[in-house]
């Protein structure tokens, strides 16, 4: 029985691993992970349980240097999730020096008066774990954090500890999700966040940043074979990156989506048909109109 709650914010700069590590702290696959940066645009709420405490962890964009509206609507998205919560954790490389990104987080945590963890992420990369004493050392004298925790979100090594230190700064109270809950993400915009991220795989350079995807159709059929129909949109800034997108002869966007369809049928538990459209929205990043079409909004 659930007793305690902790709110929990996980930030650090752009591919550090914090959607990697949401995952493992849950236990399942719900925010997309991609080799590029800036991958997650939105903050996603995570639930994972462990014994009378009940985690919700906030995966935040990577906090970068924003050129769009969207990339200020993420880096606001950020600053946002730093405040009013239980505790925050930072997470950074195991680098002996304190980017100018971590800089300002620290600022950010310092002004909110937060308690803060640090994980050193990525440590299974490290052939000899004593040269994370000068990480330490360079964080520690920037900032006194409540703990310091050497994590591999990819492995899992780590993740039980940084929870048992996070434990500490929760709350009594009854628990703020149902048992069954692990995201506030709605199952379709989970499926859409899944194709995205085949776009970032699978496409070079600028094009996949340049995409938005919108479901325009989440129905289970009625015939009893618990099928679900499932349209989507991919938005993206140029006729010259639709083709790209598309392929020759369809290929690419096949290829997409087929790798979509799996992902999303092993999300939902069940056979899905999926169909994808490509549409052309010249510099949709930067129209306050369409950002709020497409969901990214902070009011």
């Amino acid at each position: 029985m659930i007793k305690k709650t902790a709110m929990v914010t996980i930030c650090g700069r752009p591919n550090v691993g914090k959607s990697t590590l949401t995952n493992a702290l849950v236990g399942e696959k719900i925010a997309i992970v991609s080799p590029k940066p800036q991958t997650t645009r939105t903050r996603i709420l995570a639930v994972a349980s462990r014994g009378e405490t009940q985690f919700v962890f906030a995966d935040t964009p990577g906090f970068h240097r924003a050129r769009t509206k969207l990339g200020n609507y993420m880096d606001d998205v950020v600053r946002q999730s730093v405040a009013d919560v239980d505790a925050v954790v930072l997470m950074a490389e195991p680098v002996p020096q304190v980017g100018e990104i971590e800089k300002k987080l620290i600022a950010r945590i310092k002004e909110t008066d937060v308690p803060a963890v640090l994980a050193i992420n990525k440590v299974d990369a490290l052939e000899d774990k004593r040269t994370l004493l000068p990480v330490i050392a360079a964080y520690s004298a920037e900032h006194d954090f409540a703990a310091v925790v050497p994590i591999s979100a990819q492995t899992g090594e780590g993740v039980e500890e940084l929870l048992a230190e996070l434990d500490k700064f929760a709350l009594e109270g009854p628990a703020l999700f149902p048992d069954d809950v692990i995201s506030d993400q709605p199952e379709k915009q989970i499926c859409a966040e899944i194709v995205r991220e085949k776009l970032l795989l699978c496409l070079d350079k600028e094009i996949p940043h340049g995409t938005a995807v919108v479901v325009t159709k989440f129905a289970e059929r009625d015939d009893g074979s618990d099928i679900i129909d499932l349209d989507v949109t991919i938005y993206c800034e140029k006729q010259s990156h639709k083709g790209i997108i598309i392929g020759k002869h369809g290929a690419m966007l096949k290829h997409i989506g087929e790798l979509a369809r799996k992902d999303i049928e092993a999300f939902m538990g069940t056979k899905v048909f999926l169909q994808t459209w490509v549409k052309v929205k010249e510099n949709w990043r930067d129209s306050d109109a369409l950002l709020r079409n497409f969901g990214f909004t902070n009011e």
